[in-house]
C-alpha cells in the first residue's frame, strides 16, 4: 500500500479518535450532568479541554498498542486498516443506540481479529497481561474503591450539616469530573497514537516505538474535537438509566474511576476501557 496506505491508516486512526471522543465523552461527564452540577455544554467543554491535556501527558499505553499485541515484523498496513474500520463501525453502531461500550476494546479486538484473519502473529502474552487481565481486574478495583470512598465520606461527614456538605460536594464533583476526563484523554488518545506509530514502523518511516510530537498533537486534538461533538445519547444511558445519582455518588464514582485510569496508564501501561 505504501505511502497512500500510510496516509489512509493515519486518517482512519484520527477518525477513530474523533468517534472515540464523542462516543466516550459521556463517560467522563454523565455523572456531573445527571446530578445537575453542570449543564451539558459547559461539561462537554470542560471534558474536551481535559481530554486534550490528558492526551499529551504520556505515551506508555501507545507503546503497548504499537508493539505489544501483534508482531510488527509481519503485520501489514491492510491488517491495521481493517482493524481500525471494524472499531469505527462498532463505535458508530453503539453510539447510535446509546450503548456505553468500550472503544478501547473495540480497537484492540479489531486489530487482533484482523491479524488472525491475515495469518499475522498475535502476541497472546501481551493480549493476556496487558488487555484481558486488566479488563477483568479494573472494574473490580473501581468497585472496591467506589465502595471505600463512599463509605469513608459517610463516616467523615456523619455529623456535618447536610446543606453545607451538599454544596461542598457539588464543587468537589466538578474537580472529580475534570480528573476523570483527564484520565480518559490519557488512556484513549494513546491507543490511536500506538496505531499510527505501528504504521510508521511497518512502513519504514521510523525504527523505534517512540511517539512523534505531531502524532501526539493530532491525536489529542482529534479526541478533544470528538468530545466537543458531544455524547448525549450515551450520557442519558449512563446518567439516568443505570443508577439515580447524587453529587456524593458521582464524586465517589469519578474519583475511583480516574484513580484506576491513572494507575493503569502510568504504572502498568495497560490499555483499559474508560467505560468500565
Amino acid at each position: 500500500m505504501g505511502l497512500p496506505g500510510l496516509i489512509l491508516l493515519v486518517a482512519l486512526a484520527l477518525a477513530f479518535d474523533f468517534t472515540n471522543g464523542f462516543h466516550d465523552a459521556a463517560n467522563a461527564i454523565a455523572t456531573v450532568v445527571a446530578t445537575r452540577v453542570l449543564p451539558p455544554l459547559p461539561a462537554v467543554l470542560m471534558a474536551g479541554a481535559m481530554n486534550f491535556l490528558g492526551a499529551i501527558s504520556g505515551t506508555a499505553v501507545a507503546t503497548t498498542i504499537g508493539k505489544g499485541l501483534v508482531d510488527p515484523t509481519v503485520v501489514t498496513q491492510a491488517t491495521v486498516v481493517a482493524g481500525l474500520l471494524a472499531a469505527i463501525v462498532w463505535d458508530l453502531i453503539t453510539w447510535y443506540f446509546g450503548l456505553p461500550s468500550s472503544s478501547s476494546h473495540a480497537l484492540i479486538g479489531g486489530l487482533v481479529g484482523a491479524a488472525l484473519a491475515s495469518a499475522t502473529t498475535v502476541q497472546w502474552h501481551g493480549v493476556l497481561t496487558k488487555v484481558a487481565l486488566p479488563m477483568v481486574i479494573s472494574p473490580l478495583v473501581g468497585f472496591t474503591l467506589g465502595y471505600l470512598v463512599m463509605t469513608g465520606m459517610q463516616w467523615l461527614f456523619r455529623a456535618a450539616d447536610a446543606h453545607r456538605v451538599a454544596r461542598g460536594m457539588r464543587r468537589a464533583q466538578i474537580a472529580s469530573a475534570a480528573s476523570l476526563a483527564f484520565g480518559h484523554g490519557l488512556q484513549d488518545a494513546q491507543k490511536s497514537m500506538g496505531i499510527i506509530v505501528l504504521g510508521l514502523v511497518i512502513t519504514g518511516h521510523q525504527q523505534k516505538y517512540t511517539v512523534p510530537l505531531w502524532v501526539i498533537a493530532s491525536c489529542a486534538l482529534a479526541l478533544a474535537l470528538g468530545t466537543y461533538a458531544g455524547g448525549l445519547r450515551i450520557m442519558r444511558t449512563l446518567g439516568r438509566r443505570i443508577f439515580p445519582l447524587t453529587p456524593p455518588y458521582g464524586f465517589s464514582a469519578e474519583v475511583s474511576a480516574s484513580s484506576v485510569l491513572y494507575l493503569t496508564a502510568f504504572v502498568f501501561a495497560a490499555p483499559i476501557s474508560t467505560t468500565m
